[in-house]
């Protein structure tokens, strides 16, 4: 393993502070390494003994997994802009120190984060403290890509810092994340559920449908609550376990802030680019996974063939066709959607593929998707307006993007943060949404979201519905 005295990082760190004097603002100091590959999760556990906040997130096919630990800068906007969050990047990166000879890999300053639902509802309570927009660069980033690991350290050296000090403290941190013993993990027991006004939010369902026969709304997203407690402090590295473990093709992540971590398994991607490569996928509709080969055929062939189900997933299609069209060109959408099957669930599925035009980067593309007609409804404006006035439910992250972009922004990703819980020491929130049509019955919509509430986040916090 490369220690970091090999890197020199005492030295980098007083040339980055020369730097900082001659040009009068602090120097981004960013160093990436090669290290002998380590297990994702038991580097997030050992984060854990630093008391400091921890993210996590692997791509839909886990062939790259990231792990911060820290926060070296953190960017937040209340009114969650995203083209002051471009701005402010920028600028952070305007007086920069970057050793980074890996950067074919994701690595180097990378920033991870998410955008609220909707930047206008007042948070309340449930979450507190995720106000807005929030990213962070971590301290300490693991990259895990296939069989290679790298660690990339960042900090923010002033023109006054202790550079001994500051250095001797990163050399403690990193091999106390480096060198933990083995952790085992705590089984989480649920001992108490609760759902939050489920007649209500029937009705809530019913008025949905009156309102789209009356006016030119075809589909209102209703999101619903689920209330769990455990017998103890849940441990998040046994729930990222059973994640990983069992929902294949679903994107998973943690955002953890002050002991509350927003936590999930979501096989939505909002918009992925890579050298300017877009990826987009359009998935709406949904029916579960038969116990047989012929059961699931079964259910598989009567979710292509459902009216409803085509159309919530049509409406998704002509929405992300109408957004990405404005920004790139060489667009590929097929005509007609496939099945994704996850372990429990089977969804209609669309790929979209793109060349992205000059000018414009990912952040762009967050922008003009969110939030989708499968999140939101469709046309946007009217079923928001409906969600912000009726909704019982305070969605903050839910149904948001989450995700990460490099420091040029021509790499990076974004997810639907669903299939997602809210994690708050003995407690948490667990959250799942359907889409409401004029054809919608309200007992069929609970039973929907009974399902996406079971698999992954209950099952993997230790219960079941």
């Amino acid at each position: 393993m490369i220690e970091t005295k090999d890197l020199n990082i005492d030295g980098v760190l007083h040339a980055a502070q020369k730097q900082s004097v001659d040009k009068a603002t602090p120097t981004f100091v960013s160093v990436t390494e090669q290290i002998t590959w380590i297990d994702p999760i038991h580097f997030f556990q050992a984060g854990q003994q630093l008391q400091e906040n921890r993210i996590f997130w692997s791509s839909s096919d886990q062939s790259t997994q990231f792990v911060g630990i820290g926060d070296s800068i953190l960017f937040q906007n209340k009114d969650a802009s995203y083209q002051m969050l471009k701005k402010e990047w920028e600028q952070a990166l305007n007086n920069s120190w970057i050793d980074n000879r890996f950067d074919q890999y994701k690595t180097g300053p990378i920033a991870f984060g998410g955008f609220p639902f909707d930047p206008k509802e007042k948070v309340n309570e449930l979450w507190n403290g995720f106000e807005g927009s929030q990213f962070r660069v971590p301290t300490f980033l693991l990259t895990v890509e296939n069989d290679k690991a790298f660690l990339t350290t960042t900090i923010y050296v002033e023109e006054d810092s202790h550079i001994d000090e500051l250095s001797a403290d990163l050399i403690t941190k990193r091999h106390q994340l480096l060198h933990a013993p083995n952790t085992s993990f705590q089984n989480n027991t649920i001992v108490l559920k609760h759902e939050v006004d489920p007649l209500q939010w029937k009705g809530l369902v019913a008025k949905a449908t009156d309102t789209i026969e009356r006016e030119e709304v075809n589909k209102i997203v209703l999101a619903r609550e689920l209330q769990v407690e455990f017998d103890d402090d849940c441990d998040i590295g046994q729930v990222l376990t059973t994640l990983k473990h069992t929902q294949n093709h679903s994107f998973i992540f943690a955002w953890e802030k002050d002991n509350v971590c927003f936590i999930g398994a979501t096989p939505e991607r909002l918009v992925k680019v890579d050298n300017q490569q877009l990826f987009s996928t359009c998935l709406a509709g949904t029916a579960p996974r038969g116990t047989t080969i012929e059961e699931d055929k079964w259910y598989g062939q009567q979710l292509l063939n459902d009216q409803k189900n085509r159309d919530e997933h049509q409406f998704v299609v002509d929405m992300i066709k109408n957004a990405v069209h404005s920004c790139a060109k060489y667009v590929d959408i097929p005509n007609e959607p496939i099945l994704y099957p996850l372990k429990n669930l089977q969804h209609l599925y669309t790929p979209v593929e793109a060349e992205l035009d000059k000018g414009y980067t990912l952040l762009d593309v967050v922008e003009k998707l969110h939030p989708t007609p499968a999140l939101c409804g469709f046309p946007r404006e009217s079923s928001l307006a409906f969600i912000r006035e009726f909704e019982l439910l305070e969605r903050g992250w839910y149904g948001a993007p989450i995700g990460w972009f490099d420091q040029h922004f021509n790499g990076g990703e974004f997810a639907v943060a669903i299939r997602s819980a809210l994690i708050s020491d003995m407690k948490a929130s667990l959250f799942a949404g359907c889409g409401v049509v004029k054809e919608s019955d309200p007992d069929i919509e609970y039973q929907e979201t009974n399902i996406k509430f079971t698999p992954p986040m209950l099952q993997a916090l230790g219960g079941s519905l």
